[in-house]
């Protein structure tokens, strides 16, 4: 280095022009290596500056992703509940008897306003779906609880001999004291009379179990159900029985054919009504659904 220095200066004091030039070229050299520097620590910075950005934004990116994820977690568990509610709220508009129509749950609800819509805040939306949750779950145990009380209600209401032992009848004789058709005089009758063709339908007016069938003295073919709570009825003079003692019949199920045996003048169906082991006037139960339905059994 000593050397060179010496050199530049013997060239420079010989040949003054040149060495100036030499200089100026050096410092060119110098400066445009000082300024490649600089701008390649700019570069850098801005590249790592880039780099953070894109980071940063990736971050954001996966945050909002969990939010949304979580947002359609929660939607999901609402969509189910609200499925729950709709099958619940079907079951109880069929047990609550309603008309086609009048309560549809899947029939859209109608919706208006007006004013312009804004972006509605993260925080404002969790809110919502959380007093939507809360909505559902008080509505899913009202639901609930409503459902325990019908089918309770229409355990009592299948219980009690409520209903036509057959179908498009109508009463050809009633309870009580009549005219003895055989004989003259008068005679109680137990029961009611329907009208009926041979082979018609005998139907259980209530579920229970089966606890007589076969031919009585004066009914006939006799077909009698015990439905608990001291109730029992009886189905006489049938040309056929379609049920044994010990079968489980529901109500409105076929349990025998109309007819005409035992003590008859033709076919008919002879229903009694007992209860606590005393006979009773079948009136005061047939076509007594809509009371049961709205205020539960009576006794007496």
């Amino acid at each position: 280095m000593g050397a060179l220095v010496q050199r530049l200066r013997f060239e420079a004091m010989r040949r003054p022009l040149a060495a100036a030039g030499v200089l100026l070229a050096l410092g060119s050299l110098v400066g445009v290596g000082a300024r490649s520097a600089v701008g390649m620590a700019q570069l850098e910075a801005m590249q790592t500056a880039e780099t953070d950005r894109k980071a940063e934004v990736e971050r954001v990116r996966r945050d909002a992703q969990r939010e949304v994820n979580a947002l359609a977690a929660r939607l999901a568990e609402l969509q189910a509940q609200a499925n729950r509610l709709n099958a619940l709220g079907a079951r109880l508009t069929q047990a609550g008897q309603l008309q086609d129509g009048e309560f549809e749950f899947d029939k859209p609800v109608g919706q208006g306003g007006a004013g312009r819509a804004s972006d509605m805040p993260p925080g404002e939306l969790r809110q919502r779906l959380a007093a939507l949750e809360g909505q559902y779950r008080t509505a899913d145990t009202q639901l609930s609880v409503l459902e325990q009380l019908l089918f309770n209600r229409a355990l009592d209401r299948n219980a009690v001999p409520s209903r036509d032992p057959i179908a498009n009848s109508y009463v050809t004789s009633g309870f009580g004291g009549r005219a003895d058709p055989f004989g003259g005089g008068t005679q109680f009758h137990k029961g009611i009379d329907f009208e009926a063709d041979v082979g018609d339908p005998v139907l259980a007016v209530a579920d229970g179990v089966v606890s007589y069938a076969g031919v009585r003295s004066g009914y006939g073919n006799v077909v009698e159900i015990d439905h608990g709570n001291g109730y029992v009825t009886r189905y006489a003079h049938n040309s056929r029985l379609e049920r044994q003692v010990g079968d489980l019949v529901r109500a409105g199920q076929e349990i025998a054919k109309a007819g005409s045996t035992g003590r008859s003048t033709g076919a008919h169906v002879h229903f009694e009504v007992w209860q606590d082991g005393v006979v009773v006037n079948p009136r005061k139960f047939l076509g007594h659904n809509d009371a049961l339905a709205r205020h539960g059994p009576t006794r007496g």
